[in-house]
């Protein structure tokens, strides 16, 4: 990028996607702040004054991202991050923690606490725009992730169900066959794919590996 791109650049809005933003903060003129500096045509900055107003609004009003100062009233930062986490559907929003405290311990808990970010004070505001564009990308990136090894979990267990159903129904029609006074080929094979079959069943309630559809079929002698 030139420096002329770069200075043009400079006035352009960093939050350029539509998104709704919590901001807690028992600091009005940090509120007011972070309404000016945060604000663009698509980006929609809600602030509050405590933890409690603040998880009063999310329970009520769908956010994508909530920046919570460490120090508040009623329920402070830590508090409400720790109640978010364990909320069922709260859990998976992102959040920045934002505090004039950088020491270990702060870092550490907010972190532990399931932090996606920690944002010192004073607030650079164009460089919090940044951190924020980049946290709600990467958890949009994490939830596209968990959803397609969701679909592969299901495919899977899909793929698992029918070839237990079909292990059962070469139990149930291999059976009577393969047994008999006279032993033939056609009778060993059939007890080989019959006992394929029950250790398939066996080994997937057991949750160990699943013989797969391939080893029975070659189990069937050619003609």
């Amino acid at each position: 990028m030139s420096d002329v791109q770069v200075r043009q650049a400079a006035w352009s809005y960093v939050l350029d996607e539509p998104v709704r933003i919590l901001v807690a903060d028992d600091d009005p003129i940090l509120c007011e702040f972070a309404s000016v500096h945060l604000s663009t045509p698509t980006a929609t900055i809600v602030t509050v004054p405590n933890g409690l107003a603040a998880l009063d609004l999310l329970r009520t009003t769908p956010c994508d991202l909530a920046v919570l100062d460490i120090e508040m009233p009623e329920l402070d930062g830590f508090g409400l991050l720790a109640t978010i986490r364990a909320d069922a559907a709260l859990g998976k929003l992102p959040v920045m923690m934002l505090t004039g405290h950088e020491d270990i311990a702060s870092i550490d808990r907010a972190f532990t606490l399931g932090a996606n970010a920690f944002t010192p004070k004073p607030v650079n505001w164009r460089l919090l725009s940044y951190q924020i564009r980049y946290v709600l990308r990467a958890c949009s990136l994490e939830r596209e992730i968990g959803s397609q090894q969701g679909d592969v979990a299901a495919q899977a267990a899909c793929a698992e169900r029918m070839l237990r159903e079909q292990c059962a129904a070469i139990l149930r029609e291999a059976g009577p066959f393969c047994g008999g006074p006279i032993a033939t080929p056609e009778r060993a094979s059939l007890a080989r794919i019959a006992q394929l079959a029950s250790d398939a069943l066996a080994g997937s309630e057991s949750g160990e590996a699943v013989i797969d559809a391939p080893s029975l079929y070659a189990a069937v002698p050619s003609s």
